[in-house]
């Protein structure tokens, strides 16, 4: 079965509200199974919930614009239960879904977040422009999908995101195939893709730019009373592009994290290569990593605002792992151990930081088959360690290669060669 939306009185002239029009087609299309057909043009809404056996298909043409409107918004954690205020419930989401299966989102149409209406630059016209942009006013999640069995996601683009792009939370079967993601770059919040406390989790093939993350395994606190560890997660033969981390591990780690491949992705420009915090008393373990080639590098603070608060973290780090405790924060953070990487082909800003604490040494940690060159191509000045968020903060360090604390049974066969610009 067929559900065109525009037999449903959706208008896309881009102006006109299509909330109701689209939702019924999806109510309707929920008591048969089949396809929403979203078709050229531009379709404003405000929050879609998606149904089980659902696919939400957009054409060559199509574009799905998100409203900025805070009353157009489901407020998806309202009820959520968070000490981590750097999570960032609040804000509401496009596309929501709650304990339904067999949902599909494809084509080759684009959903739009309007991230470009809420970001603006007032760094002065001789910065470099390269900090976080300012924010002001309401900005939502593209989508929040919560409690999905056989959830689908190809093809389709997700263009300038306001906040987090494609966040699943305790979703099972998953796979994300073909996608762009294309945000801007100093936005900050606008994540990639979130699996957060989800299990058997596919990401192949996508292309993705965002101003945070690009993809990032975590377990917040919520979804991790509700859905319990993440777990046997896929990434391969992505192009990540981002002022943060390529691929990231926490820093919600409130509960255990393992078995998880990460394979074969070219990384642009990021301001880290393969990041692992440790914050919130889960485990970190049983992680592969292999194949990975590209560039990462330091991008400057904010010359107006605040250093430490309008800045990105990291320094251009290649591997960077972390096990420390919040700022303000008693909880003791789980323990990293078993973490597997080889050929690594990357160009860097930094060394290669390894950072444990006696209460939470890092252990069995083996890279190998490695080839980093230190080459300097920002207007950095020294070399720093940014754990941020803990209460370590930021602080200046000597080494040149590897630069470890409280670790055990480390191996690395790693070859570091220092272009003549890597003056520190």
């Amino acid at each position: 079965m067929i559900y065109n939306i525009l037999d449903y009185n959706a208008v896309g002239d881009g102006t006109t509200k299509c909330t109701k029009a689209i939702q019924a087609a999806i109510n309707d299309c929920s008591i048969t199974g089949g396809r929403v057909y979203i078709p050229s043009g531009i379709f404003l809404s405000g929050s879609l919930r998606l149904l089980s056996n659902v696919e939400l298909y957009l054409d060559k043409g199509a574009v799905l614009r998100s409203s900025l409107d805070e009353e157009d918004m489901i407020d998806f954690s309202k009820d959520f239960v968070d000490d981590n205020a750097d999570t960032g419930w609040e804000g509401g989401c496009f596309l929501f879904a709650c304990h339904e299966r067999n949902i599909t989102i494809q084509g080759m149409g684009v959903i739009d977040g309007q991230g470009r209406e809420v970001f603006y630059d007032d760094e002065p016209l001789e910065a470099e422009h390269e900090c976080p942009l300012n924010v002001r006013g309401f900005r939502p999640r593209l989508s929040f999908l919560e409690d999905i069995e056989n959830l689908v996601i190809k093809d389709v683009t997700f263009y300038d995101a306001a906040f987090w792009t494609l966040h699943m939370a305790g979703c099972r079967k998953v796979r994300i195939e073909n996608i762009v993601i294309d945000n801007n770059r100093r936005a900050p919040n606008t994540d990639g893709i979130d699996p957060d406390c989800c299990s058997d989790v596919i990401i192949s093939g996508c292309k993705i730019t965002s101003g945070d993350d690009s993809v990032v395994i975590k377990s917040t606190a919520p979804m991790y009373n509700k859905y319990g560890e993440s777990k046997d997660i896929i990434v391969n033969n992505c192009i990540l592009s981002t002022s943060c981390s390529a691929i990231k591990i926490g820093t919600e780690t409130y509960g255990d994290i393992h078995d998880i491949i990460i394979s074969d992705c070219i990384i642009r420009d990021c301001i880290r290569g393969i990041g692992i915090w440790s914050r919130d008393g889960g485990d970190i373990y049983n992680i592969v990593v292999h194949h990975i080639v590209g560039s990462v590098r330091n991008y400057s603070d904010s010359s107006i605002r605040n250093e430490g608060i309008y800045s990105w973290w990291g320094e251009g780090d290649p591997v960077f792992m972390s096990s420390a405790q919040r700022e303000g924060v008693d909880r003791i953070p789980g323990i990293i151990h078993d973490i597997n990487i080889d050929n690594l082909n990357m160009t860097a800003e930094n060394p290669v930081l390894i950072l444990g604490e006696d209460y939470s040494p890092i252990q069995r940690v083996t890279i190998t088959n490695s080839r980093i060159l230190l080459k300097k191509v920002s207007s950095k000045q020294k070399l720093i360690a940014d754990e941020r968020p803990s209460k370590r903060g930021r602080y200046e360090i000597e080494s040149m290669s590897i630069c470890k604390r409280e670790v055990r049974d480390l191996i690395t066969d790693i070859t570091f060669i220092k272009d003549k610009s890597f003056s520190f």
